[in-house]
């Protein structure tokens, strides 16, 4: 059974930086790919950014530049680096999963994904 525990949110100023991470269990890494997510009270959940299976990333307009999504696969976690934080990047944070043979979709549609966190709250205020 696959579970994901996302870790590291909190609450922070405007132009602070956090790190999440995202703790994968149960599952094959190779060949799958992942993304971070996010949802605001009364707003759609969100994709931020992905990675997939090869490295490859993609990130969101509204993040570029100040988010990076890694993984370090010897520990099965996923990363996403938040710098610059703005106060409209206030949202529960979730790290999801999917999987395909060669694991290289990269999706910020979450219909793509099966599998999710429980998620972690980050508040930044201005």
């Amino acid at each position: 059974q696959v579970q994901l525990v996302e870790s590291g949110g909190g609450s922070v100023q405007a132009g602070g930086s956090l790190r999440l991470s995202c703790a994968v269990s149960g599952y094959t890494y190779m060949g799958n790919y992942m993304a971070w997510f996010r949802q605001a009270p009364d707003k759609e959940r969100e994709g931020v950014a992905a990675i997939n299976s090869v490295g490859s990333t993609r990130y969101a307009d509204s993040v570029k530049g100040r988010f990076t999504i890694s993984r370090d696969s010897a520990k099965n976690t996923l990363y996403l680096q938040m710098d610059n934080l703005k106060p409209e990047d206030t949202a529960m944070y979730y790290c999801a999963a999917g999987w395909r043979p060669d694991g290289l979709l990269l999706s910020l549609d979450r219909l793509d994904f099966g599998n999710w966190g429980q998620g972690t709250q980050v508040t930044v205020s201005s």
